[in-house]
């Protein structure tokens, strides 16, 4: 997974976030493995949906939802390590699609973020 962090100003930037397969793949399958466990359709004992099936109906949800938590963890991660003063939360970009969620191979995401100015105060005794 790759952050790249690009300035537009002094008080804004743009994170983009590339995801190849490699780095969602695991997280991907176990998502699948416990919705597996999780699923009761008629015509199948509970748990025991074939892998296919849990794919095709539940494959694009279970995947967006475990990018979701790999993004999160990589944005808290990017703003902690490069120790940016942030203001509010990321913003996910506009008519920003990612990728092909039935057909997923390599995404990616954008995040606008607000940077908090650097300015000095200087007080004097009387204040």
């Amino acid at each position: 997974m790759e952050v790249i962090q690009e300035q537009i100003d002094d008080l804004n930037a743009v994170l983009t976030i590339r995801v190849k397969p490699e780095d969602y793949k695991d997280q991907y399958e176990s998502g699948l493995k416990t919705a597996r466990k999780n699923i009761s359709l008629p015509g199948f004992r509970p748990g025991h949906v074939p892998m296919g099936l849990v794919k095709k109906k539940y494959g694009a949800s279970i995947l967006a939802e475990e990018m979701n938590k790999m993004i999160n963890e990589s944005l808290h991660k990017h703003i902690t390590d490069n120790k940016l003063d942030v203001l509010g939360n990321p913003i996910p970009k506009e008519n920003d699609k990612g990728g092909d969620w039935e057909n997923p191979s390599d995404f990616e995401f954008n995040y606008e973020i607000g940077l908090a100015p650097d300015f000095d105060l200087k007080l004097t005794s009387k204040d």
